[in-house]
């Protein structure tokens, strides 16, 4: 298969980590999310990595979200997994081509980074560069097939071996919510089919809808073949929740959500939405075939341990990283 043909995989070992053995053992995962700095502070990575460390199996290193220039993800990851957090390196097809995307997906193996999240990207015209030329050369089931035939098969894209493969869990994102409803979970399949060992999803509110797509999800074997995390965070203001409703497509806030929110004072607002979010975690703990949580809670890092341990979760086991041993990981 070509990267414009059908997608299909067989599953080999991934890369060792604990966002992998957590996925592997059936314990329920729980990864957050770090957004870079404009600027050149490594302090800024480790700083957030130290409030997550202990808590996370894993968290995502964001890789110019929203098309703003940021800290480049590889170097995040890098810091991260210095501070003693596992990283999760997000690359976007936005501003590569099919080159550079191997390239990066190497170097991310070589350095000891684990995991890979593989997204098509937000065009940059909703960015700090509108005028840039986007790349797109490869969409997100592409790049993800494309990562587990550089991983599983040892081959570039141009049938150039790889000596020794590249090892990553490879990871891609899903919206639940997002239209046409009738295609949402085979959506996720094509993903599955392509090599996506998990799925991190967009922000879960309305969780009865989130329970009714993991139905169709279980019903088509996907949640067998690939980790399913919901997204989940809390909404600290009125404000938070009014551009949610406004400017994020594809997410759902239920009424009785917005009821709860608007219906405390102003200084309540964040205590609220903090009660929310944990109890939405612990309704999707409960849902079958759901292997974990993404923790998305941007600015707000230092609330994460408080999250879990208010919604029964203790810290993580010891941490299983590899930092300083690029050849050995990518063998």
């Amino acid at each position: 298969m070509d990267v414009n043909g059908e997608v299909t995989a067989t599953k080999a070992p991934s890369a060792p980590g604990n966002l992998a053995d957590a996925l592997h053992a059936g314990r329920f995962a729980i990864t957050a999310e770090i957004g870079p700095p404009r600027g050149a502070d490594a302090e800024s990575i480790i700083h957030k990595a130290e409030l997550l460390r202990g808590w996370v199996d894993a968290a995502n290193i964001t890789d110019n979200q929203g098309g703003v220039t940021r800290l480049a993800s590889w170097g995040g990851s890098v810091l991260a997994l210095g501070a003693g957090v596992e990283p999760v390196m997000q690359l976007t097809c936005r501003d590569r081509n099919r080159m550079a995307l191997q390239a990066d997906l190497v170097a991310a193996s070589a350095v000891g980074i684990p995991n890979v999240l593989l997204l098509t990207g937000d065009h940059p015209s909703f960015g700090d560069h509108p005028d840039a030329k986007p790349v797109f050369d490869l969409d997100s089931v592409q790049l993800v097939w494309t990562a587990q035939w550089m991983r599983d098969h040892g081959k570039l894209l141009s049938g150039k071996s790889l000596k020794p493969a590249p090892r990553w869990l490879i990871g891609a994102v899903e919206n639940p919510f997002g239209p046409p409803e009738r295609f949402r979970a085979r959506r996720l399949g094509k993903k599955v089919a392509a090599g996506a060992d998990f799925i991190q999803t967009q922000f879960v509110f309305d969780v009865d809808s989130f329970a009714k797509w993991m139905i169709e999800v279980r019903d088509l074997g996907l949640d067998q073949n690939c980790g399913i995390l919901a997204g989940i965070g809390p909404i600290r203001s009125i404000r938070a929740l009014e551009y949610i409703q406004n400017h994020v497509p594809g997410i759902h806030v239920p009424e009785d959500v917005e009821r709860r929110l608007r219906g405390v004072p102003d200084d309540q607002v964040a205590e609220e939405g903090m009660r929310i979010c944990v109890e939405s975690l612990q309704q999707l703990e409960q849902i079958p075939g759901v292997a974990g949580a993404h923790l998305m809670a941007f600015g707000y890092e230092r609330g994460i341990p408080e999250i879990l341990q208010r919604a029964g979760f203790g810290p993580r086991s010891a941490p299983n990283l590899l930092s300083g041993q690029g050849s050995e990981h990518a063998s």
